[in-house]
């Protein structure tokens, strides 16, 4: 696991200062990578890329990055890890394509395999999670590498001539070229979702390089080639429903979660894993027992909440497997601490509650292990979320309706209190799921009426996944539409499975696995996810709904599974979600943080919020008025990390070795 950053401009005669600016942005980036440091410059001074590495696989000096390639055509950076590596070696080396080989890293792996195979053909052939930064030396070209369902992050820009990329944005932003000036269309879908949808970032003309997809640059042009190597829309498309009976469906899955789980638990570091006591994370680890006869390090939160506090289940689940269990609990002490740091964490605002308990049980791990395995995709892949069975109900019923008058229909709903019982208790009959907890009726019907008044299936998807969708606190003047586009070709036979799909191309990659990543990449913790495995996920597609949500039980199929080894009473729970009270902390003990983080906003972020509306809006949360808790945090959040606009010194880091030569130049080049 790394970070990776660099810039590719026109050919300067001094390179010291590109060698400088770069040094500075992977120096930003010392958390992904503690281990070692390294910089290469190419001669003509066109193009530096710079990595931080925290060594996993083959931890000796022989992974150095970046890494030129045998034939010194390829340079690489590589964030992640290449699950398949030894496969890949082992296929090298019976085709006579191997170099001599001089270490076990998957990044020489990597060089080995663009000499023989090209770089499209290698990152269709790789297994893993990565972000790869590829120069090669003959055709000039920059190559940036997204793994297929986006677990690893890759920001780029041009700024002032030059692009610039990194693992994360304040990499970009150390860059001496780089220009902070907030999107205001991504701060609209920021206020709507809690999170910024991609391609779009927060700062205006830095984009995201999408999941399975690499994006060609040249020095000479502002145009970016795009081109996927593994699409969920040409998936979705292609898949063949499976003719499996239950058993061998089960049998199916369990060989791919087998073979996934047990790639990804080869590293020369210690490992463990992230334990909430779900399904989803209890089948990692159940797994991960089964092929490991030494214990197994599991890890979990808590809270004296109990409507909030998965940690009870967790501690059964452990004592099961036997596992060497640690478990923290949090109150509002240990959030307020956490709050000043969320911002240089995340880079852009981000507002999922879970990204709180999610650093400080990251935390927790990093004390004892260097990689950590957890339960993402889980709810995507199997029909986890409740709305998923929301939009199946309240579908058939808006079809009906002229898509014209949805809109008056939905307006009309919120004013006619008598109905309001009736229609929630039917359209969210699980209402701790749905995201509407302690909101008052006439909120409750609000947002149902926004649901209905939806024009399209994907209107009404963007609507369920809103946490919140009252009156906007971003000014007029700077919103543009509330949800992204929808992203094209995506194919379902059912509703749920429209919304799954939806799901997987950006709610996954650009809030969960965001969330995940940079909360443990803080702490230099390696997270991997073997539900995400895309040969897991393209055996999902394939799957008919009745084996995801069967009988009203969500997950079915992945239960069956973990029920061959753990008994049902342990785990068969309603989901809980992986929340912090942050409504009861904001009518006492996080209040006087909020006031103060309105009171003291820069003059520009309140040209951007209506600060009036959001004191009031505290005011009767904390006075009982309604539960306005998640506008409220999406819009502290933002401010929050606004404040640390005032602040754009990066981390400091060890120098980093530098290489500047000792490559031959392009024509003289082995290929």
């Amino acid at each position: 696991m790394c970070g990776i950053a660099g810039s590719l401009g026109t050919p300067t005669t001094d390179p010291s200062s590109l060698v400088d600016n770069v040094q500075r942005m992977i120096a930003s980036l010392v958390h992904r990578g503690p281990d070692d440091g390294g910089i290469w410059a190419d001669p003509s001074g066109a193009i530096c890329l710079g990595s931080r590495r925290l060594a996993i696989v083959d931890v000796s000096a022989a992974g150095h990055q970046p890494m030129p390639s045998a034939s010194g055509r390829y340079v690489v950076a590589l964030n992640g890890e290449i699950y398949n590596h030894r496969s890949l070696r082992a296929r090298l080396e019976r085709s006579n394509d191997a170099p001599a080989w001089r270490g076990a890293s998957d990044t020489e792996l990597l060089t080995a395999a663009f000499d023989a195979w090209g770089v499209d053909a290698t990152l269709v052939a790789c297994v893993g999670m990565f972000a790869i930064a590829v120069w090669d030396r003959c055709d000039r070209r920059l190559t940036l590498a997204r793994d297929r369902i986006g677990e690893k992050p890759l920001y780029f820009g041009r700024f002032g001539g030059t692009w610039l990329f990194g693992s994360e944005i304040k990499a970009l932003a150390a860059h001496a070229r780089f220009e902070r000036a907030v999107d205001p269309s991504a701060l609209a879908s920021y206020m709507s979702l809690g999170y910024v949808s991609a391609p779009q970032a927060i700062f205006d003309g830095v984009r995201k390089v999408m999941p399975g997809t690499f994006v060609k640059l040249d020095a000479r042009s502002d145009d970016v080639r795009e081109t996927s190597y593994w699409s969920l829309a040409e998936e979705s498309k292609q898949a063949v429903r499976h003719d499996l009976r239950d058993r061998e469906a089960v049998d199916e899955l369990e060989a791919l979660l087998v073979q996934a789980v047990s790639e990804q638990m080869i590293a020369d570091r210690p490992l463990g894993a992230l334990l909430s006591g779900g399904i989803d994370s209890s089948s990692v680890v159940a797994l991960m027992c089964a092929q490991r006869s030494s214990s197994i390090k599991t890890f979990s939160i808590g809270f004296r909440e109990s409507s909030f506090n998965e940690a009870q289940f967790a501690a059964r689940v452990a004592a099961h497997f036997g596992t060497d269990h640690t478990e923290l609990y949090l109150d509002a002490d240990d959030v307020r601490d956490t709050i000043p740091l969320l911002p240089r964490i995340y880079d852009e605002p981000f507002a999922d509650i879970s990204q709180i308990p999610t650093f400080l049980v990251s935390r927790l791990a990093s004390g004892a292990v260097t990689v950590a395995l957890t339960g993402d995709g889980g709810d995507e892949l199997f029909g986890g979320y409740p709305r998923y069975a929301m939009g199946a109900k309240l579908w058939p019923t808006m079809r009906r309706i002229p898509r014209a008058l949805r809109p008056s229909l939905g307006r009309m709903m919120a004013s006619a209190p008598g109905a309001i019982d009736h229609a929630f208790k039917w359209a969210f009959p699980h209402d701790e799921d749905s995201g509407v907890r302690g909101l008052r009726p006439a909120q409750k019907l609000g947002k149902l009426g926004r649901a209905v008044g939806s024009r399209d299936l994907g209107s009404l998807y963007w609507q369920l996944l809103a946490p919140w969708a009252e009156p906007t606190l971003v000014d007029a003047r700077a919103a543009g539409s509330p949800f992204p586009s929808d992203r094209p070709g995506l194919v379902a036979k059912t509703v749920e499975e429209d919304f799954m799909l939806r799901d997987l191309a950006g709610y996954l990659p650009d809030d969960i696995l965001a969330k995940v990543d940079r909360a443990s990449m803080a702490v230099s913790l390696e997270s991997r996810a073997p539900l995400l495995d895309h040969r897991v996920i393209e055996f999902a597609l394939r799957l008919p709904f009745e084996m995801k949500f069967r009988g009203g039980v969500s997950k079915w199929l992945l239960r069956e599974l973990l029920y061959r080894h753990i008994p049902k009473h342990l785990v068969d729970r309603p989901k809980m979600g992986f929340g912090i009270p942050i409504g009861s902390w904001l009518r006492g003990p996080l209040k006087p943080w909020a006031h103060d983080l309105i009171g003291s906003s820069r003059d520009d972020v309140s040209r951007m919020l209506d600060l009036t509306a959001l004191r009031r809006m505290l005011e009767r949360h904390a006075s009982g008025v309604g539960d306005w808790h998640q506008p409220l945090w999406t819009a502290l959040m933002f401010l929050n990390w606004a404040r640390g606009l005032d602040d754009p010194e990066s981390e400091r880091a060890p120098e980093a070795p530098v290489r500047m030569a000792g490559i031959d130049p392009p024509d003289r080049l082995s290929v």
